[in-house]
């Protein structure tokens, strides 16, 4: 099993990439990440569609198993880097396996930034989202108690997602 984690915060080293690498950690039963695309690193090339190494990028990240996009919330969606790099992937063919939206925001307000922004675009391009997206509060991005009850409820269906796919 390949897992993935992409995230779209604007600065390099973030929470939400703190945020998305513990989630995808506790997704693949304590095996670390095989890829992590901090969007921030790529500058410029994201704007390049002929650039290669974005290409590779999407590609791989494309055929994981298990994919952990992660955004800050910007105006109740996620960020602009995000969806350069979503561009990218053709409708209903260019993800293989588990999408799982993650969002991280100030307040309680924008909860359902997740599923109103982020997962139809996720299962668009032939992600599979099982159960809903999770927002996070930036003040608790490095608390385990604001992933359990997510995780509790979602990453059984995740573990069923990944057995029938291997």
């Amino acid at each position: 099993m390949t897992t993935a984690v992409v995230v779209g915060n604007p600065r390099p080293g973030s929470r939400t990439l703190s945020a998305a690498t513990y989630l995808a950690t506790e997704l693949a039963d304590g095996r670390q990440p095989d890829l992590t695309v901090d969007l921030a690193a790529l500058g410029s090339a994201l704007l390049d569609w002929s650039d290669e190494s974005v290409g590779d990028l999407v590609t791989r990240v494309g055929a994981a198993d298990l994919v952990v996009f992660a955004s800050p919330t910007y105006k109740a969606a996620y960020t602009g880097l995000l969806k350069l790099f979503l561009d990218r992937f053709a409708g209903g063919t260019g993800l293989s396996g588990v999408a799982i939206p993650l969002m991280l925001g100030g307040s309680p307000a924008h909860s359902l930034a997740p599923e109103l922004a982020l997962r139809p675009v996720l299962t668009e391009i032939g992600g599979t989202v099982p159960g809903r997206g999770l927002y996070v509060v930036d003040t608790a991005y490095d608390d385990p108690d604001a992933y359990a009850e997510w995780l509790t409820a979602t990453k059984p269906l995740v573990s069923t997602l990944l057995k029938a796919g291997s």
